[in-house]
Formats: C-alpha cells, sequence, structure tokens
C-alpha cells in the first residue's frame, strides 16, 4: 500500500466536528519516583518548574510534579503508598504515559459525545474549583491502559488545577527550544490496529490522512504498519503502530513485551530550530539513534534543496524527509528509561504534513541495531 490520504482535512473540516480539539493540553506520566523524573526532565530537556500537588496540597495518596516549556507541558506523578492504580500501573509497565490530556470548550460534552459513541469511562465529568476558578475535567479509556482526558479551563485561572499550588525552584535550567507536541504513537498488538482506528474514527471523529504498511516500514528483519489519525483541525494526532511479520522480532513487538502491553511508545516534541535543540540535548546528556554517514551521500538528490548545511545534520544523524508541502527534520532518542519503551522524537516541520515515510528504513536499522545489542532482535 502506498502512502495515502483517506480524506484531506480541509474536506474533513467542511463536513463538521462534534468533538473540537484544541491542542494536546498535557501529558503525564506515572513514574517511580516523580520528584528525580522531573529533575531529569528539567536537566536534559529545558523544563521549568510549574506547579505542585500532594500531601502538603491536601492530596495524600501521590504527588505530582508539573513542568512546562513554551506550549509543552509534562506531569509526573507517583503513588506514595502500594496497592493502588498507579502503584500497579508502575509495577506492570514501568514508567509510561498514562494521560494524553486533550484541551475542550466543554469537557461534559466531550465525555457525552464519544462515550455516547461506545467508549469506556475511565472518568464522569467532575467540576475541580479553587480560589482561582474551576477546571471540569472528563475521560475515557483507549489502548491499553492509556487514557485520553478532556481538559477544560476557560473558567481557571490558578497555575495548573485545582489542587495544585506554584511550584518555586532556584534550579531552571534554560530552554532547549521543545514548542509543543507535534504528535503521539501508540503501539497495538497483533491486528489490533483497524480496530483502533475504527474507534478514533467511530468516537472521537478523527480520520486516518496517512496509512503505512509492511512494504512501506520494512526491513531485512523486521516489519510494522502504521496509521495516522487525526482530528479535524490537525492539532491533534495519533499514528497507531501495530507489528508485522517478519524474520525477527519488530520495535513494535520489543515494546510490547517490555511494556507488557499496549501503550504509548514516543511523544515526538516540536522545535524551530532542530540543529540547536538537538546539539543541546545532546551536550546535555540525550542519547539519539544514529545512521549510516552513507545515508547523507544522496540526501539533497532524494529531498531536494533544503535551507540547512548539510553537516551539522550529518554530524548530529538528524533525518530529512519531503512532501508536497515541504520538508521535515526528524531525529529519534534512544529510549529514556531502562526498560526499551519510551522514547521521544525531536521534530522541525518546513511545510511538510508527513511524518517521514522516507526515513523509516535508515530509521529501523537503527532500531534494530540497538535492539540487537540488547538481545531482543
Amino acid at each position: 500500500m502506498n502512502t495515502s490520504a483517506a480524506l484531506p482535512l480541509n474536506a474533513f473540516l467542511k463536513q463538521g466536528d462534534f468533538l473540537p480539539l484544541q491542542g494536546t493540553d498535557y501529558v503525564e506520566f506515572y513514574v517511580g519516583n516523580a520528584k528525580q523524573a522531573a529533575h531529569f526532565y528539567k536537566t536534559a530537556f529545558g523544563f521549568q518548574s510549574l506547579a505542585y500537588a500532594g500531601p502538603e496540597t491536601g492530596i495524600k495518596d501521590r504527588a505530582s510534579y508539573v513542568v512546562r516549556q513554551n506550549k509543552l507541558t509534562f506531569v509526573f506523578t507517583t503513588p506514595l503508598r502500594a496497592n493502588n492504580e498507579i502503584a500497579d500501573h508502575i509495577y506492570k509497565h514501568g514508567d509510561g504515559v498514562k494521560h494524553l490530556a486533550l484541551m475542550v470548550e466543554d469537557a461534559a460534552d466531550a465525555w457525552f459525545q464519544t462515550t455516547s459513541r461506545g467508549a469506556v469511562t475511565a472518568m464522569e465529568p467532575i467540576k475541580l474549583s479553587d480560589d482561582n476558578g474551576e477546571a471540569v475535567l472528563s475521560g475515557i479509556k483507549t489502548y491499553g491502559d492509556t487514557v485520553h482526558l478532556f481538559v477544560e479551563r476557560k473558567n481557571y485561572k490558578g497555575v495548573f488545577l485545582p489542587g495544585f499550588k506554584k511550584w518555586e525552584s532556584s534550579y531552571n535550567p534554560t530552554s532547549t527550544g521543545l514548542l509543543y507536541v507535534d504528535h503521539c504513537v501508540g503501539n497495538v498488538g497483533w491486528n489490533q490496529m483497524n480496530k483502533w482506528v475504527a474507534f478514533y474514527e467511530n468516537v472521537l471523529g478523527f480520520k486516518n490522512i496517512l496509512s503505512f504498511d509492511d512494504n512501506d516500514i520494512s526491513t531485512e528483519y523486521s516489519a510494522l504498519m502504521s496509521k495516522v489519525m487525526s482530528n479535524g483541525n490537525g492539532f491533534v494526532k495519533f499514528p497507531i503502530n501495530e507489528p508485522a511479520e517478519g524474520k525477527k522480532k519488530s520495535q513494535v513487538e520489543e515494546y510490547l513485551d517490555f511494556y507488557d502491553g499496549e501503550g504509548c511508545q514516543h511523544v515526538a516534541l516540536a522545535t524551530n530550530d532542530i540543529v540547536a535543540t538537538v546539539s543541546e540535548l545532546q551536550q546535555r546528556g540525550i542519547e539519539f539513534l544514529k545512521v549510516p554517514n552513507s545515508y547523507y551521500d544522496d540526501l539533497i538528490s532524494r529531498v531536494g534543496k533544503i535551507d540547512e548545511d548539510l553537516e551539522p545534520l550529518k554530524e548530529l544523524g538528524i533525518l530529512v524527509d519531503r512532501d508536497d508541502e515541504g520538508y521535515l527534520l526528524q531525529i529519534f532518542s534512544k529510549p529514556v528509561e531502562d526498560r526499551p519503551t519510551l522514547f521521544f522524537e525531536i521534530i522541525q516541520r518546513k511545510g511538510a504534513k508527513s511524518f517521514g515515510k522516507g526515513n523509516f528504513k535508515a530509521l529501523f536499522e537503527a532500531l534494530e541495531r540497538e535492539q540487537d545489542l540488547r538481545g531482543n532482535l
């Protein structure tokens, strides 16, 4: 199957959107030690302290640290005791993404629209309030133990959400130029991709804007299939991967084994200067996948003229691909924890709306080299 658009987004918009999304509000990670995780993301990725909730704010079972960089907000939550849903999530999956929170105008209506179309409730609409106003949250379950929260904050003026206080810190590393969430990729089990494609189409009103099969995403040893789901305005995109038959274990299979189920594989973070951002991230200790230098030998003939100098891209290992609307630059980190599960993509779009199909082979060969080192290929 060639890359194809099931429905252009402008045509989709004309049909109406029963679930208008304003973008990603935040990504919440369940982690074994939220204080240390927040420190790592501040130090390595350039986030700033924003808010805190825990026993000191009246929440007795957990501690949550919120960090922000431009429009990018991460929440790290840890349980304070065993035998609860957060602790069980960490025991099974390790540190990982629990909530992909989406900005909406009306969280109660978002919950009604999605549950009436078949979504399983994760959180019925709840109103939270403090001296700074009120916010409404609701949520639905998606693949694995992942949850989409709908966040309505038009009547809230506080630092983050009711129950949180401002987190003051004298340690505030400089930004690395990360701007917002470009997309979040989910890994699902064998023969489950189309089920979740249908879920996003029927329940959330998304459209399948790009599809890749095992001919598009394959190497000598492994393969996977992927479909990109987008909401009507294009602010929220969720590619969904599933394994495909190959000689050896694919990266998706390795993820499913070590995460012990379906979940969010990586979060793509946008930047306006990928060379500066990646250079800074590397200096702070973030490790990235490397492709052979031969990848750059015919790069310009493959993708055409680009604004960037080739040598810095080659030195850093940044990949380039072009579509009908422009080009993009991207690079993928190694897993950021000991389980080979969660990693990050850094992406700069120069007009391109696609996801780097021309880089798939080089990328997945690089992933396979890492798998082989771990003994998991």
